[in-house]
């Protein structure tokens, strides 16, 4: 482990030359083993040449580009001393109201003005939590795989992760049971019940409500993320956890894909001393949300154009997501697994007896990326796991790429077997 501290003494005994320091040795103890997977996901975004099947990134076609222009040239005429001025780190009011009224369309319960903040995306509402709720040696549960930044988001507080199994139904409520018989009492449990990143898979109803029965039994705070809640393919939505129960539940919600992602907007719904406290905690990070993306998504709302981009949006990434399904049973081996899409942005698929990181380390070099599974794990490790994206690909696109993982896939195993 870095040492925290070190004397003037040894300072002294270690001097380098001030021009070339390096200066590793003076970062924080909790930076020690971060991961930058999402850095290097990020990297990747309009990288050239590539088939790109990594990041949960929505398709620029899907941008709503002539509205939001529409929308932000009348606020810069009109609404130029809020829109381009700092705000409350809560957000600002008619911006929160235009919010709970959506969450009072999709979930049938409208927040109180305590219940609700506006937060900088996803990830932000996934560091407030951490930043608010965590002391070093807390211990979190999350649903594994899950979604790598809320992984690395909770470690870097200190937190002791602990993996619970999934299956067909989503989580497995059951392992949360043992665990807390087995005398570990998770302050906090992590889900994404729709459309799971990486898994794709569904929190069945039956077991949201024993997840709630369980938590509210036992005072775990449930930390619900519903980035891809509205990009369902077919049926009928199910019932949010924190409309089943707001007061054991914080929903953490984005527009990054439903609206576009540059403008960084997302929200916290839950109990309102959390919510204070995430309020204060965001006062002591980037001090609020920015107010042009509040108004542009406010506008957005009002205006009426949530429910119509939202249709277009599930049409769009319903064909491709059946092109990814198509394209994985015309091109992989026989064994290879994975969950068919049904809605959101991804196939998670297993690959028995190939590590993922080295092959996409030969996809790469073949002009195709995707990301290995093992980040994805909060506590044990699978390498044979890799999610594909298929958000930003186009149906030939898809075939072709998941036809290049194919050949090295089968390049792999030739090499194992010579």
């Amino acid at each position: 482990m870095r040492p925290s501290t070190r004397t003037v003494a040894e300072s002294g005994r270690n001097r380098q030359d001030p021009a070339h320091r390096d200066w590793s040795d003076r970062l924080a103890r909790r930076t020690a083993g971060e991961d930058g997977s999402i850095t290097a996901i990020l990297a990747l975004a309009n990288a050239p040449d590539v088939l790109n099947f990594s990041g949960g990134f929505p398709a620029p076609e899907m941008f709503p580009t002539e509205i939001v222009g529409d929308l932000a040239a009348g606020l810069f005429r009109d609404d130029a001393a809020i829109a381009m001025q700092y705000t409350a780190s809560q957000g600002i009011e008619s911006t929160r109201a235009a919010i709970a009224d959506h969450l009072s369309s999709i979930d049938g319960r409208r927040p109180a003005d305590d219940e609700l903040m506006i937060t900088s995306g996803g990830i932000d509402a996934v560091t407030l939590i951490a930043r608010s709720m965590l002391d070093p040696g807390d211990v979190v549960a999350v649903e594994e795989p899950t979604y790598l930044g809320a992984v690395t988001g909770f470690t870097g507080w200190n937190a002791v992760m602990r993996g619970l199994p999934m299956d067909e139904e989503g989580l497995v409520v059951a392992a949360l049971e043992e665990l807390i018989e087995s005398g570990v009492l998770p302050k906090l449990i992590y889900v994404i019940p729709e459309y799971q990143n990486p898994s794709g898979r569904v929190l069945s109803e039956s077991r949201r409500r024993a997840l709630i029965e369980v938590c509210r039994q036992h005072g775990v705070l449930i930390a619900e993320d519903v980035a891809y809640r509205e990009l369902r393919f077919a049926g009928e939505r199910l019932p949010s956890l924190w409309s089943m129960a707001p007061d054991c539940v914080v929903q953490l919600g984005t527009f990054s894909k439903t609206f576009f992602p540059g403008v960084r907007m997302g929200w916290a719904a839950g109990p309102p001393q959390v919510i204070a406290q995430l309020s204060v905690a965001k006062q002591n990070s980037d001090q609020c949300a920015g107010a042009l993306g509040q108004r542009l998504v406010e506008a957005f709302l009002r205006g009426g154009h949530f429910d119509d981009q939202v249709s277009r949006q599930r049409d769009f990434y319903r064909t491709r997501g059946m092109a990814m399904d198509a394209a994985l049973r015309r091109h992989l081996p026989d064994d290879v697994t994975w969950t068919t899409p049904t809605g959101g942005f991804f196939c998670w698929v297993g690959i028995p007896g190939v590590d993922t990181e080295v092959l996409a380390q030969l996809a790469r070099e073949n002009q195709v990326a995707f990301v290995p599974g093992a980040p994805f794990f909060a506590e044990r490790v699978e390498n044979h796991f890799a999610r594909l994206s298929f958000s930003r690909a186009t149906e030939a696109e898809i075939d072709e790429g998941i036809a290049r993982i194919a050949k090295s896939i089968q390049s792999l195993r030739a090499r194992r077997t010579t």
